[in-house]
């Protein structure tokens, strides 16, 4: 290779490598650091306090993970013009918490006319600068239902019956009732396989305004759905619906003091009814002297029963017990030791797996004719 090939091939090598190289781009900014908006804060309002919630994100606007707790700041306002009150202290919460605050409304907004109240949630670097709001939450301002009061529980056969005083309103409310498992749940290798699904720990209901009873002027419910064995807590509150600006809105007034009550299981099966005796002769009585007399009577349905128990007497005498120890399972029995010529009378009883007898049935009397 000559020197005119050597000074060729050095040009060409250097401008590969130039070509290879990246040209530098503009210098990226620097990361602000604002927390990413939360966007699910929810409101609900009980009286005059109103419970926020919301979850912290765990990004801030440029994706990348907050590292620290992050300032909070709370606002509401009245109508969308208005500025933001702030409510509350600050507050801080590490990122991808479940956050809460309790709001209690000032006398200004807890009284007068319903209408429409919005809360917010502003997250914030260290240098106070934030990425906005959040979604707004709403309820609704003005005068609360009035609260309720006396509420009582009672532990029924049916369920758990609650009392609370009537309220004279110009706008009737619906009552929500709040139930509380206080009852630890059971852990699955004692429940069995073919146990019902675990109840869940809160549960409410909304029941329509009420007809209070003429004579003691309490309003009443029940609560059906109650489990032998677990203990459970009760508080109510009044919910009136208001439309404002073409909406519905709830408007709860304060929870109630609460009320406990045991569902212990101590009530006996429902008595069993239409019991029949027919008497039977010949051919598939087995009885002694060729007679029987066949029981039958309607099944009971509650959910404890164990099985049934069969009473027998001649006239005035002493009920006897004529079924085995162990409760019957199906609703008949056939009686062979029996006399031709005698008159007997009958009754039953259902027995539940918790011990507890009910009372007797309606008695039935038949009569086993001679050979």
């Amino acid at each position: 290779m000559n020197s005119f090939e050597r000074i060729v091939g050095a040009i060409f090598t250097g401008s590969l490598f130039l070509a290879g190289c990246g040209t530098p781009g503009a210098p990226l900014p620097p990361s602000l650091n604002l927390p990413a908006p939360v966007d699910d804060l929810s409101a609900s309002r009980a009286g005059s306090q109103v419970a926020l919630t919301w979850t912290m994100p765990t990004r801030n606007t440029d994706k990348l993970l907050l590292k620290g707790n992050v300032d909070v700041r709370l606002c509401r306002k009245e109508n969308a013009v208005a500025a933001c009150v702030a409510v509350g202290p600050d507050l801080s919460f590490a990122p991808a918490a479940d956050a809460a605050f309790t709001d209690s409304m000032p006398a200004a907004l807890a009284n007068g006319a319903p209408r429409p109240l919005s809360y917010f949630v502003e997250l914030r670097n260290r240098n106070g600068r934030s990425a906005g709001l959040s979604n707004a939450a709403v309820v609704l301002a003005g005068e609360a239902p009035p609260p309720v009061s006396n509420l009582t529980a009672e532990l029924r056969k049916r369920g758990v019956v609650l009392h609370w005083n009537s309220a004279i309103e110009s706008n009737p409310a619906s009552l929500r009732l709040h139930r509380k498992l206080l009852t630890l749940p059971a852990s699955k290798t004692h429940e069995g396989l073919l146990a019902p699904p675990p109840e869940p720990v809160e549960q409410s209901l909304l029941i329509d305004p009420c007809a209070p009873d003429k004579q003691s002027g309490l309003c009443s419910a029940v609560d059906q759905t109650i489990r032998p064995g677990q203990s459970y807590e009760y508080r109510a509150q009044r919910v009136a619906h208001v439309a404002v600006e073409g909406k519905t809105l709830e408007l709860a007034g304060e929870l109630s003091a609460p009320v406990h009550i045991e569902a212990r299981d101590i009530f006996p099966p429902d008595v069993p009814t239409n019991l029949a005796a027919i008497a039977t002769t010949g051919q598939g009585a087995v009885g002694e002297h060729g007679s029987a007399i066949d029981l039958s009577w309607q099944t009971v349905t509650d959910a404890d029963l164990a099985g049934y128990i069969v009473y027998r007497r001649e006239g005035d005498s002493a009920w006897q017990r004529i079924s085995p120890p162990e409760p019957l399972v199906p609703p008949a029995f056939h009686d062979t030791q029996i006399q031709p010529g005698h008159s007997y009378r009958y009754s039953v009883s259902a027995i539940g797996h918790n011990g507890h007898e009910s009372a007797r049935s309606a008695e039935s009397e038949e009569s086993v004719p001679n050979p």
